[in-house]
This record gives C-alpha cells, sequence and structure tokens, in this order.
C-alpha cells in the first residue's frame, strides 16, 4: 500500500498560509490602515491566476490557497479597523484622526447590515 502526502500537506500548508495572514492584517492595519488593500487584491487575483497555469496539482493549490487568503485580507483589514475603533485592538497613535466612532452595538459582519445580532430596537421591545 503506497501513502499519499498531498492531501495532508496542503492541509497543513492551507492552516499555516491562513495563519500567517492573521498578525499580518493586525500589523498592516496597525502601521498603514486599509490604504493599501489594493495590494491584496493585486497579490490575490495574480496568485489565482498563476494557479490556473501551474501543473502541479500541489504547487497550483498552494498558490491558489494563498491568491484566496490575501483576497480575504482585504476584507479583514476593514473588519480589523472596526474592532481597532470598538477597543479591541492597540489603535496607533500617529493615525488617530482615521478612525471614527463606532456605534458599541455595531457589528463586523456583513450580512446583519452593520446591526448587532444582539441590539434590539425601541419598536421590536414588547
Amino acid at each position: 500500500m503506497e501513502l499519499h502526502f498531498t492531501g495532508i500537506i496542503i492541509a497543513l500548508s492551507t492552516f499555516l498560509i491562513i495563519g500567517l495572514f492573521h498578525p499580518l492584517v493586525i500589523k498592516v492595519e496597525y502601521h498603514t490602515g486599509t490604504r493599501y488593500w489594493w495590494v491584496f487584491l493585486a497579490i490575490g487575483f495574480l496568485s489565482v491566476l498563476a494557479a490556473l497555469f501551474i501543473e502541479s496539482a500541489l504547487i497550483s493549490a498552494l498558490i491558489g490557497v494563498f491568491g484566496a487568503s490575501s483576497l480575504w485580507t482585504i476584507g479583514e483589514l476593514f473588519s480589523q479597523k472596526k474592532r481597532v475603533a470598538k477597543g479591541w485592538f492597540p489603535m496607533n497613535p500617529k493615525r488617530k484622526s482615521e478612525y471614527q466612532p463606532i456605534d458599541k452595538n455595531e457589528t463586523l459582519c456583513p450580512v446583519h447590515h452593520g446591526r448587532s445580532i444582539y441590539a434590539i430596537d425601541e419598536e421590536e421591545q414588547p
């Protein structure tokens, strides 16, 4: 019986790539804010495009995961800005004027249209 490690390598590499992007988002937002979101767009787009032309399934998958993670980082940068405004992460004092006051009931989830699922409108109260 022959063992195939491609799936395990892709899984572990995906875990590491995503894990590396978390502190990257925090550092980039702290130092530059969201102004360089387009860099992640370009890197993500080019990586995904490159993955289409790579014959090796392993390398293509890893480049594709890296590209998708770069694209996902765009949204995370803007969410990180809200997390900082809420006080969940440290604010760069040099860029304090870039942060708008945020409602403590505002959610970071775009599905709930900016409202926390825990916020109750006065109209909804019995």
